[in-house]
């Protein structure tokens, strides 16, 4: 696809009004539905590519753009970036990211995966899952999605799913975190973490663990959280273990606007499990990883973007206000 040039600027985060969008199918009842054209992002768009998913995209300039995880045809794990105008058709640079490091303990880049990217302040902040003698939260900004410069890495391993606030808290950058082992954790509870620097982190605060039978065996925070007068609203994913493997749900919960590692609700039922051929057939089976959320405040609409199967980006759509509802009415 090509893409129109663009503006630099960074986006008013008070004004979206050209987010995807498609309505409610007629009868469905769910708090999120899924886009009738997923899977947006198939696991070839770009030729090097054995699967594309578990990515991250924002508004940007009059578009969009996105920081994607990329397998290559060598099982390579890779972040690639990418644009588009509507936030459905995709131009993703075949070339991966090479962050500006210049300390080499940190820099030697091994492998990488699911980011998540947000705008604070002046900059668009990258976070993910970053190779450091086994997995941690890597940490970068940009400001034109052309450069990307690499600052400290925000854990020890083992780390996994690092998410920030869209907003400093208590003065300090904010960042929730799965802590995890090097293989495929099967535990898994999501803590909060703060920064005033981006480079030492403290305060951490235990936020929760598994509860319901469909979570039960972990948890991960997702997109960016939303801030919403009810409070933080945390779209998360959490992991069964059955007798086919783990199975990949997404679940809701509201956090407290000041004191975030309090939750204040939590629905004991998740908002979207793994039924379609594309989430549950491919690489890894039965997985819809949430990553990334796009909101339009004045309307409440939500885009949320998310892997299906390991193998492809898919997008689900919802109101803020009836996502807020589904919590009240199933909280634990």
């Amino acid at each position: 696809m090509k893409t129109t040039k663009k503006s630099h600027l960074p986006y008013n985060p008070a004004v979206l009004e050209n987010m995807p969008w498609e309505e409610r199918p007629i009868g469905n009842k769910d708090p999120i539905w899924r886009f009738s054209g997923n899977p947006v992002i198939p696991r070839n768009s770009i030729p090097i590519a054995n699967s594309i998913f578990n990515s991250a995209v924002v508004p940007f300039g009059e578009g969009y753009a996105g920081v994607f995880r990329v397998d290559d045809r060598s099982r390579n794990m890779r972040l690639h970036v990418g644009f588009s105008d509507d936030g459905l058709k995709w131009d993703i640079h075949e070339t991966a990211i090479e962050f500006i490091c210049a300390d080499e303990n940190i820099g030697d880049f091994i492998y990488g995966y699911d980011p998540r990217v947000v705008y604070i302040e002046d900059r668009y902040y990258i976070t993910w899952c970053n190779y450091y003698h086994g997995a941690t939260i890597g940490v970068a900004w940009t400001k034109d999605f052309k450069s990307f410069h690499q600052k400290e890495n925000a854990f020890l391993p083992f780390n996994r799913n690092g998410v920030l606030f869209p907003e400093k808290i208590n003065g300090n950058f904010a960042m929730m975190s799965r802590p995890s082992d090097n293989g495929h954790t099967p535990f898994g509870e999501i803590f909060y973490s703060e920064s005033p620097d981006l480079a030492f982190w403290g305060k951490h605060r235990w936020i929760m663990k598994p509860e319901s039978n469909w979570e039960h065996t972990k948890i991960g925070p997702g997109p960016i959280p939303i801030k919403t007068p009810e409070g933080w609203l945390m779209i998360y994913h959490g992991v069964l273990n059955s007798c086919n493997g783990f199975v990949y749900s997404m679940g809701a919960a509201l956090l407290d606007l000041k004191e975030p590692w309090k939750v204040l609700q939590r629905a004991n039922s998740y908002m979207l499990a793994p039924t379609e051929i594309y989430e549950c057939v491919g690489d890894v089976q039965n997985v819809t990883f949430p990553c990334a959320a796009l909101h339009e405040p004045k309307t409440g609409r939500l885009g949320i973007y998310y892997g299906g199967a390991d193998t492809v980006v898919a997008l689900a759509f919802g109101y803020v206000h009836e996502i807020i509802d589904f919590i009240k009415q199933n909280n634990l």
